[in-house]
C-alpha cells in the first residue's frame, strides 16, 4: 500500500526591517555633535583672548604694533587677566641675547614686570655670559632682581653652591638666591641627588642668611621633592594649556616660555608671584 506523502508548507523567514537610521551613521552624528560641543565650549572658555587676539577690543592695534608685539598665544592672555593684581616678572639668561633693559615694556602693553630672574651659574664650572650685565642692568632699570643657578647632577654639591656664592652679590632689595634642578642623575641615587640638593641649599642660605627658594617643573615636584622639601618655598613651571590658575602653595608660577615683550628679541618666560608686588616687596632682602 502506498504511503501518502505529506508535503511541508515551506517556511518564509520574515525580512529583517532596513534601520532607517544605521547603527555607524548615528555613531558618526554623535561624534561630530561632541566634536562641535567642544569646539564652541573652547571658544567660550577662551573668549576674551580670542577677541583681544583678534583685534575686536576697543584697542585695535595698527600693523605696526603688531609686528612690534606679538600675542604667543590665548592662553597667555587668559592667563594674565585671570591674575590681574599680581606681581609679574620674567626669567632671562644669555639665551635672550643683548636685552635692551631701557626699552623694557609691559606685555602687550598692559602687564608691568615687577621683578626678573637672572640665571648667574651653571653646574661647578660656568657664569652664564650675559649675567653681569644684566644684573648691573636690572638694578639700574629699577626692576626687583633675583639670581638663580641651574643645578647639574652629576656634580659636586658644594662646588656649585661655591660658584654661585663667589658669582653672585645680593644686596638689599634683591630677591631671595634660587636653585634650578631640572634634570636626574645618571650616576648617582635619587636619595644622593637629594643629599647633594641638601648640602647646596644649606651652604648658599649660611652664606647669605636667607633661605633660598627651588625652581622646577610641577611634575619633578610632585615626583621628587614635595615631601622632602616642604620646608622650602617653591617656583614651578607648568605650561599646561588647561592649567591657568598658580596653585595657592607655589611662590611662583612660570606660566609660559613663549612670551615677546619690547626690549627682548624671541621669546621669553613669564611668571606670576603668587601676590601683589608689596607682598613681593616683603619676601626680598632687607
Amino acid at each position: 500500500m502506498r504511503k501518502k506523502t505529506v508535503r511541508k508548507k515551506p517556511v518564509y523567514k520574515k525580512a529583517k526591517k532596513k534601520s532607517f537610521f544605521p547603527r555607524q551613521l548615528f555613531l558618526k552624528v554623535i561624534a561630530s555633535f561632541a566634536i562641535i560641543a567642544a569646539i564652541v565650549f573652547g571658544i567660550y572658555h577662551y573668549r576674551e583672548g580670542l577677541l583681544y587676539y583678534l583685534g575686536y577690543k576697543s584697542h585695535v592695534p595698527t600693523k605696526e604694533q603688531l609686528e612690534e608685539k606679538r600675542l604667543s598665544d590665548v592662553r597667555n592672555f587668559q592667563v594674565l587677566n585671570r591674575h590681574e593684581g599680581k606681581a609679574l616678572g620674567i626669567d632671562v639668561s644669555e639665551y635672550q641675547g643683548n636685552i635692551q633693559w631701557q626699552d623694557l615694556g609691559a606685555i602687550e602693553e598692559t602687564y608691568a614686570i615687577n621683578f626678573v630672574f637672572i640665571r648667574a651659574t651653571v653646574g661647578d664650572d660656568r657664569l652664564d655670559r650675559k649675567f653681569n650685565k644684566n644684573w648691573l642692568q636690572a638694578k639700574e632699570n629699577k626692576i626687583i632682581r633675583g639670581a638663580y643657578h641651574y643645578y647639574r647632577p652629576n656634580e659636586n654639591s658644594l662646588d656649585q653652591a661655591e660658584l654661585f656664592i663667589k658669582s653672585v652679590q645680593l644686596s638689599k632689595g634683591d630677591l631671595p638666591p634660587v636653585l634650578d634642578i631640572e634634570q636626574l642623575p645618571k650616576n648617582q641615587s635619587i636619595e644622593q641627588l637629594k643629599v647633594g640638593l641638601r648640602k647646596w641649599l644649606q651652604a648658599v642660605e649660611a652664606h647669605y642668611k636667607v633661605r633660598p627658594i627651588i625652581y622646577t617643573g610641577e611634575k619633578y615636584y610632585d615626583s621628587f621633592l614635595k615631601e622632602e622639601f616642604s620646608d622650602y618655598l617653591f617656583w614651578i613651571a607648568n605650561y599646561n594649556f588647561y592649567r591657568e590658575k598658580i596653585q595657592d602653595n607655589w611662590l611662583f608660577w612660570q606660566f609660559t616660555e613663549r612670551a615677546s615683550l619690547p626690549g627682548i628679541e624671541g621669546n621669553v618666560d613669564v611668571n606670576i608671584f603668587n601676590g601683589d608686588l608689596q607682598q613681593l616687596q616683603f619676601i626680598t632682602i632687607e
